[in-house]
Formats: C-alpha cells, structure tokens, sequence
C-alpha cells in the first residue's frame, strides 16, 4: 500500500484555511506518543493509507518531558490501556497549529469519545484552559483529578 505525505493529502488547503474533515474515517493506531497524542494509519482511498500523527481534541495531558513527567507516563499508559488494538474512528480533522500533525477527535468500537474517557479518568484537562494553568497541577499519578 502507498503511504503519501499527508501535507499533500489532508492538509492540502494549507494554515489559513479552517478546512474540516468531518468523517468518520477507520484508524488503526500505530503507537500512543503521550496522553493526548497518538499515530494513526487512516485509509483514505481505496489502497490508500495515510500515516499522521493526531493531537486528541479538547485535551491537554502532562507531557513526559515536562515538569510532571511520571503524571506524564501515566497519562500515556492509561491512553494505551483504553485505546487497545481495535480499530477507531477519527472524525473532525483540522490542521493542527503546529506542522507536521492534525487535531481530530478520536472514537472508541464502542462509541466512546476518546477524551471524555481520559479527561474522566484524571489523565488529562480540558483545552484550552486558562493560561498558566498546567496539567501538571490537576493530574495525578492515580488518574483521580486533583481540583482545587
């Protein structure tokens, strides 16, 4: 099967468009990056697949290599655990405000929404979110959200 940049495919219409694909397109996930972020091979044509990077929409998790590290590994561990090996469907695809990767949201076999879930488990805040604050300062290492 061909794999084809996907700045030439999906993000054609490059920044200064809000272009939107609203799918839902089949996934298969490559690997999870960290909490909010995954690889996805998407087939887009017949024989087609496409392999990007996908920012998970309306959350914001600890990075790994950031000032919460461990919350970091367990935001990315809990994503993996949730996501499985099953298929998923990513719909609302936009470009993402850095290059190289999209925003979509991401759906379970099942239906559930991929950010709810980590957001009810403690493993992420909602985005945006007021500036300074930090995941770092509401997520636990057990998932339970630390709220003021």
């Amino acid at each position: 099967m061909k794999v084809i940049p996907i700045i030439a495919l999906l993000l054609a219409a490059g920044p200064v468009h809000a272009e939107i694909l609203v799918g839902p397109y089949r996934a298969e996930i490559v690997r999870v990056i960290d909490g909010d972020t995954v690889e996805a091979r998407i087939r887009v044509w017949l024989g087609l697949d496409v392999t990007i990077s996908i920012r998970i929409r309306d959350i914001d998790a600890p990075e790994l290599r950031g000032d919460c590290p461990e919350a970091g590994a367990a935001s990315r561990d809990h994503l993996i655990r949730l996501l499985g090996s099953a298929p998923v469907s990513v719909s609302n695809i936009k470009n993402d405000k850095y290059g190289g990767r999209v925003d979509a949201a991401i759906a379970l076999p099942d239906g559930r929404d991929v950010a709810a879930a980590q957001l009810a488990a403690g493993h992420a805040i909602p985005w945006p979110h007021p500036k300074g604050e930090s995941p770092c300062s509401i997520v636990r290492l057990d998932g339970n959200a630390a709220r003021p």
